[in-house]
């Protein structure tokens, strides 16, 4: 729900913290690629922080942080549909 009312508010910016963390697989599945496909029909920026590196194949760019520091910042010219992630 907190998903959707933030998406219904058509925000330039969208902050997700572990957004599928307390989901099935299926489910989890679905929200990433709601999220992925509202950011480019939108033009929405979405920061989706965590842990999950399987994940970072369908993001545009990934900033690795540490201790509160950037330690590395990768941009990915062909991002993967959710679909075909696996994890």
């Amino acid at each position: 729900m907190a998903i959707a009312r933030a998406l219904a508010k058509k925000p330039k910016l969208l902050l997700c913290d572990e957004p599928t963390g307390a989901l099935d697989y299926e489910t989890g599945k679905k929200i990433l690629k709601l999220l992925q496909d509202t950011c480019r029909e939108e033009k929405m920026t979405v920061i989706i922080v965590t842990h999950n590196t399987a994940l970072t194949p369908m993001a545009d760019k990934v900033i690795r942080v540490k201790s509160g520091q950037a330690v590395s910042v990768e941009q990915n010219e062909d991002p993967t549909p959710i679909e075909e992630i696996e994890w």
